[in-house]
């Protein structure tokens, strides 16, 4: 039973021709055969041509043979015809494709290297085999599972050392042929060694392109990436500082009193801070005061850091942006300032120049505040002022007009004058009363009582209408009193208010002390000694990574692109 080859066979190229064995061995019978007589010129010329050994080299088309690289010497009977001549004899002969596969089989069996079914056939023949009879066809099939018996009559000529003429023949011993399976097993597995070896090559050449597109992409800019760090780059020399914006201590009341202390109290004013130091108004007042453009612009630093001097403010604000950093720490409300300059005293200069900036900055902000609770409370102060000094005024005026000091004091003195007088009137009554009960009453002593009588009855008139009654200025006591109480209520009420706008005022004065910020400075700007720009090896590492990303993304996009172009 035959096993089908699970692996397909391909024939890639063509052997290439192998050289003619040596000549074989001469035996004892031809060895002791006298060498024959050198013929003459016109025996040569009359004599056919003789063919040599190795004048034909045999090629086997399959590897699986077992007969690459090997040779066998054919012969000729004298008056034949050359091979291309017998050969196309025998494709005029019309055999069938059964036929010629029957002929090339049996020479396979008997060691007969064809290179074609009609070469198979000639090669049978001049062995003085005929392909065709029943007694070839049934040893083929007999002797299919054993090895190949030799045929009768094969012969093989060999060359006489020193001559040049054809020798007896002699009998060859057969060649064992392998078997049909061990054929097939031994071209399986050179097949299967060949497509691993084709394996291999074709990883090998995917891992030299997928080296070589690595360098292209990744190694030679990283390269050159690592020879600019290292040997063009200009040293940046780094000035750090940190700062805290503080609030005054003053006692706050309310939810002020629950932030006060933390980082939340001043953490409007820092990232005001921080958004005025990273703005192109500082970056104007920095180039004003210092030159920060014209330090860039030095011929001292490297292409790729150096500021045109034509350059715009757009070009020389990214510049400030790269070289000052500033950053703000909400948990702590620490605001930390790098400024990066080819110079370490001049990043020390930009950078206390940035901390004044920052301090007007923050007094700016506050004072504002600050003015306008206060202007509030003395504007308030002043009219309660203004109008307390008007009431008083009224006071005056009124007392200079009626001539009453004070209208409770008047009235006291008119009433305690009404009283005496009631008392004598009352005392000189009873007088009278007492005279005119004598039967006799002395009339002379009655008269001056009655006068006295009607005079104090007169006296107390008049006091009683002073009170409530219009004198010759046309004003009574009751009107002035109630112009004057009026008066002194507002001026009480006005000198009220005033002590209120006072209050106000000492209030607002405290909430500004409060609103009052300070910048406090913890850690001051340092002249450093050696330069903290550029990290060559991180910059570097970093450029490598970011070229293997792009280098993977770019790939992976084609290759997703490449599967679904073919999967569609």
């Amino acid at each position: 039973m035959t096993t089908k080859l699970s692996v397909q066979r391909f024939r890639t190229r063509r052997p290439d021709p192998v050289e003619a064995p040596a000549p074989l061995p001469l035996t004892t019978a031809a060895a002791k055969t006298p060498p024959p007589a050198t013929p003459t010129p016109a025996a040569k010329s009359a004599a056919p041509a003789q063919p040599r050994v190795g004048d034909r080299a045999f090629f086997p088309t399959d590897e699986e043979d077992g007969f690459a690289g090997m040779t066998f010497p054919t012969a000729d009977k004298p008056g034949t015809k050359s091979a291309p001549e017998d050969i196309d004899t025998i494709r005029q002969e019309g055999l069938t494709g059964r036929q010629l596969r029957m002929a090339r089989r049996l020479a396979q069996k008997h060691g007969l290297p064809a290179t074609s079914d009609f070469d198979a056939v000639w090669l049978l023949r001049n062995a003085g085999i005929d392909p065709f009879q029943a007694n070839s066809v049934l040893e083929l099939v007999s002797s299919s599972d054993g090895p190949p018996t030799p045929p009768t009559g094969s012969r093989a000529l060999t060359l006489t050392p020193g001559g040049d003429g054809i020798q007896l023949p002699q009998t060859i011993k057969p060649i064992q042929l392998p078997s049909t399976e061990e054929q097939m097993e031994r071209a399986h597995f050179a097949e299967v060694g060949k497509i691993q070896r084709d394996i291999v090559a074709r990883r090998r050449k995917k891992s030299l392109l997928l080296a070589a597109r690595l360098f292209v992409f990744v190694g030679l800019p990283t390269i050159l990436a690592a020879i600019y760090y290292y040997s063009i780059a200009t040293p940046l020399y780094s000035s750090r500082t940190e700062f805290v914006i503080q609030q005054n201590d003053a006692a706050p009341s309310g939810l002020s009193s629950m932030l006060k202390g933390s980082a939340m109290a001043t953490s409007q004013d820092s990232i005001t801070v921080q958004g005025y130091l990273q703005s192109q108004d500082a970056m104007e007042r920095l180039d004003h005061d210092l030159g920060f453009r014209a330090h860039f612009s030095a011929p001292n630093m490297d292409p790729l850091q150096r500021l045109a001097p034509d350059a715009t403010q757009g070009a020389a604000y990214k510049l400030y942006h790269k070289f000052v950093k500033i950053s703000y720490d909400p948990t702590e409300g620490v605001v930390k300032m790098e400024v990066i300059a080819a110079d370490p005293q001049t990043a020390v200069k930009f950078s206390q120049a940035l901390l004044g900036y920052a301090e007007e900055r923050v007094d700016m902000m506050t004072a504002r505040v600050r003015d306008d609770q206060m202007q509030g409370a003395r504007e308030s102060y002043d009219d309660a002022e203004i109008k307390l000094t008007e009431a008083n005024e009224r006071v005056v005026s009124l007392q200079e007009k009626t001539k009453v000091l004070s209208s409770e004091v008047e009235i006291s003195l008119i009433s305690a004058q009404i009283g005496q007088l009631e008392t004598q009137l009352t005392t000189e009554r009873l007088s009278l009363a007492q005279m005119e009960s004598n039967a006799s009453p002395n009339q002379a002593r009655m008269e001056p009582v009655k006068r006295r009588i009607t005079t104090l009855n007169d006296q107390i008139a008049q006091l009683r209408a002073k009170l409530t009654e219009n004198d010759a200025s046309g004003q009574s006591l009751a009107r002035v009193q109630s112009e004057l109480l009026v008066a002194q209520a507002e001026v009480t009420t006005r000198q009220l208010m005033l002590a209120q706008s006072l209050q106000a005022t000492e209030l607002a004065r405290n909430e500004a002390n409060r609103q009052t910020r300070y910048l406090s400075v913890s850690v001051n700007p340092v002249a450093a000694d050696e330069a903290a720009y550029p990290r060559a090896f991180e910059s570097t590492l970093v450029v490598m990574l970011i070229l293997i990303g792009i280098y993977l993304m770019i790939t992976m996009t084609i290759a997703i692109l490449y599967e679904q172009v073919t999967s569609g």
